[in-house]
């Protein structure tokens, strides 16, 4: 258990906290797991969807290469939450860590004999989308079990600003390894994983296995009904579906990259960054100031000045101005994520963390992955800037609506 020094000085009590956070050796043990696993993840992603389209040249691929990890987290979503609050997390994470640096290996292995089809990287895709929802429930569950509830906000964001770190770091770094080849992309990422896995093996919590009981369909999806009552948790988890379903524009970028902004691959690793230095700028802030007041509010005007920029971002031709614009989405995504993540996890008791974790990890999955498909439909249908442009404007939609449909999320004033 951690104490902190009480001071009457707002400013003090922020150091002292922040110092206590810090000398926690499991959260440390996690943030630089976090860094490895991360980074590798996103170097992995960069170099899968350079890959493909340097072999087919079609958006649809790289709509399906999200598709393809979409669709086996739907089969393994809920039994990875059941397993989550019924086992070590830190390890159940280490192993799917491990099994990343495997396909990431055989990856390299492929590319060196030249069997590294399209078909082959798609399979693979459906692999990392079944083992994704496992470290995702069990990395959202262990944060609470590391740090008291009052630095819980605190410590949410300084992991996604540590994330944020990491979301700047695969994409450039993956686009400077792109200068030697795609393998040593794929081996780096291999080395980063088999590292994270062992840091979160490391990780310490008090872990005492819940009572045995029946696996049933009612236990697996106690998470989803617990969400599914709870007003607050389901427009929460529901707004980040819809904004980032629309909004998101990463499956597009290599094309940006390649024919509209004409950067290469080095490009393409900037604008892959690029709202991850707008995140890592505003979760500093968050860091040391947590939002204390209007949250709902605020998460709601965060989202819809995300679609705003992506509007903007569809539109342009210039590089800087479009680095600028996906850095100010990044921010404005970033008081989203730590607002939505601390109210997910202070609303719901940690015997169900790992099943609700399941069920954000289903929304996460499917804003992202099928987000990257949607992308890729639309852009097929309407072009690549129409794709952006529709999407954008579709997310600002979602804010307003939101606004009026989840009342108690648009009202909430404390995190607490």
């Amino acid at each position: 258990m951690m104490h902190v020094r009480d001071t009457s000085s707002p400013s003090l009590d922020t150091r002292a906290s922040m110092t206590s956070l810090l000398r926690n050796t499991s959260l440390r043990r996690f943030l630089i797991a976090r860094v490895g696993s991360i980074t590798a993840q996103q170097m992995l992603m960069l170099a899968i969807s350079w890959h493909i389209y340097g072999l087919t040249s079609s958006a649809w691929d790289l709509g399906l290469v999200g598709l393809c990890q979409f669709i086996p987290g739907l089969a393994t979503t809920f039994v990875a939450g059941h397993c989550a609050d019924r086992m070590h997390r830190g390890r159940i994470v280490a192993v799917c860590l491990t099994a990343q640096a495997a396909i990431a290996t055989l990856l390299a292995l492929l590319t060196l004999t030249h069997i590294a089809t399209r078909d082959v990287l798609l399979g693979l895709s459906l692999i990392l989308g079944a083992i994704r929802p496992f470290q995702m429930s069990g990395q959202q569950a262990l944060l609470p079990m590391l740090v008291p509830q009052t630095f819980l906000a605190r410590s949410m964001a300084i992991s996604t600003m540590v994330q944020q770190v990491s979301v700047i770091a695969g994409p450039a770094l993956g686009g400077l390894l792109f200068a030697i080849g795609v393998n040593a992309n794929y081996f780096t990422c291999a080395a980063l994983f088999c590292v994270s896995a062992i840091m979160y093996a490391l990780v310490r919590y008090d872990h005492v296995p819940p009572p045995r009981e029946p696996v049933t369909a009612e236990t697996i999806l106690a998470g989803l009904r617990f969400v599914w009552s709870n007003p607050l948790l389901l427009g929460g988890i529901s707004l980040d579906l819809f904004a980032v379903l629309f909004g998101g524009a990463t499956a597009l970028l290599p094309i940006y990259a390649k024919e509209i902004l004409h950067v290469g691959p080095q490009g393409l690793g900037m604008l892959r960054s690029a709202p991850a230095v707008g995140a890592l700028c505003v979760g500093l802030i968050l860091s040391r100031h947590a939002i204390s007041s209007g949250v709902g509010k605020k998460l709601l005007i965060a989202v819809a000045v995300y679609g705003i920029c992506i509007v903007a971002f569809g539109l342009s031709r210039s590089f800087p101005v479009s680095l600028v614009l996906l850095a100010i989405a990044g921010g404005a995504d970033t008081i989203s994520v730590v607002v939505r993540q601390t109210l997910v996890q202070l609303e719901t008791p940690d015997r169900m963390r790992g099943r609700v974790a399941a069920v954000n990890t289903l929304f996460i999955g499917a804003s992202n992955q099928l987000g990257e498909f949607e992308s890729g439909v639309t852009a097929t249908a309407f072009g690549v800037i129409g794709s952006v442009v529709f999407g954008g404007c579709a997310t600002i939609l979602v804010s307003i609506a939101w606004s009026h449909l989840f009342k108690p999320l648009a009202r909430r004033e404390t995190l607490h």
